[in-house]
């Protein structure tokens, strides 16, 4: 890399490979890595409109990869390659995820090894944060083990429905997932703000015939969406609610959230919590479109994994991407799950310290 300095203070960098990316000095004045402007977390130190409104560019040089930057006022910044190489490519990168549909087979651990070995566990949560879900199994089988797994990356989080749940058939029952009927697929707390992001249930008990889990990559069936039909449904908010004696609950979010790159951020879907989508007859013609197409995609035999939970099998999966469901059962028999709530952004940052 070469550096130069423009007649706007700016600074312009030439890699070997041809590409060429100018960079305003407040930029790299913000950024300056020193420890009197950034700790060791890597906050920084310094208010920035008291500092980069009056930054100038003195010198700017290479020592190695490393560019060198002295300011008017004294100070020096220095940006290793990596970092220039990131701001280059314009967004920081990300973990990319793998999309899948019928021919994955679930990453499965044992959970004795995930709770005993870190390399077992880091394998695991990778598993996670690439497919959007994976399998443990031979967990115990106690009331409460579903949360201590949860406890291995971050805390559970709490709420109206308790800090664990049980999934099991109630005359009394609220939710459909308290009874023998079949669920479609769907995210769950989509009436919550923000909803869940990890979603945690143990197999406790299953001698009921039926039951299944289905699992879907929501993120591959939003690529596979006709473009106008993931804009509509990533523009056209959709009320979602809950009450029962203790709750009440909306949100109005879409369906699709896109990131900034424009690719599948979440998704939000429950058929038995969504509302109707407002507008004229040719707007709601237009959404129930696209949201049939979405539907299509993710109920196709080819879109799905099917997965019979047994007895001490427990899977955990990104609510905002993987939706799931489960196939009805009879009512001979005994199927109970147990479930808590976690935060994806806890289980990425426990995973990105054993990774380094």
């Amino acid at each position: 890399m070469t550096a130069s300095t423009l007649a706007d203070n700016a600074v312009r960098l030439s890699f070997a490979g041809g590409q060429v990316v100018e960079l305003h000095p407040f930029v790299l004045r913000d950024a300056c890595p020193c420890p009197s402007c950034s700790n060791a977390s890597g906050q920084r130190l310094f208010e920035t409109p008291a500092v980069v409104p009056h930054a100038r560019v003195a010198t700017v040089d290479f020592d190695g990869d490393t560019l060198r930057v002295t300011w008017a006022d004294g100070h020096e910044s220095a940006f290793d390659g990596g970092w220039l190489e990131d701001y280059a490519r314009g967004l920081p990168p990300r973990r990319e995820p793998t999309l899948w549909g019928s021919e994955l087979a679930p990453p499965v651990e044992r959970y004795d090894d995930v709770v005993s070995d870190p390399a077992t566990l880091r394998r695991w949560l990778a598993a996670i944060a690439e497919y959007g879900f994976a399998v443990l199994e031979a967990a115990p089988l106690e009331d409460g083990a579903v949360a201590a797994v949860a406890e291995l990356f971050g805390h559970v989080r709490v709420t109206n429905y308790g800090r664990i749940f049980d999934v099991a058939v109630r005359v009394d029952a609220t939710n459909l997932a308290d009874t023998a009927r079949g669920l479609s697929l769907h995210t769950d707390n989509p009436y919550r703000v923000p909803p869940p992001t990890l979603q945690l249930l143990h197999c406790l008990a299953s001698s009921a015939t039926g039951g299944e889990t289905i699992v879907a990559d929501g993120f591959r069936a939003v690529g596979l969406l006709d473009p106008h039909d993931r804009a509509v449904l990533a523009s056209r908010p959709i009320r979602y609610s809950y009450r029962d004696a203790s709750a009440e609950l909306a949100a109005d979010v879409p369906v699709v959230a896109l990131d900034a790159r424009g690719e599948p951020g979440a998704l939000q879907l429950n058929n038995r919590s969504k509302g109707v989508p407002a507008g004229s007859p040719a707007e709601a013609s237009e959404w129930y479109a696209a949201y049939f197409e979405l539907l299509a995609l993710l109920e196709a035999p080819e879109a799905q994994v099917v997965l019979r939970l047994e007895p001490g099998d427990l899977i955990a999966f990104d609510n905002t991407r993987v939706v799931h469901g489960r196939t009805a059962f009879s009512g001979s028999g005994e199927r109970r799950l147990q479930g808590c709530y976690a935060d994806r952004d806890a289980l990425l940052s426990t995973l990105a310290v054993l990774e380094r």
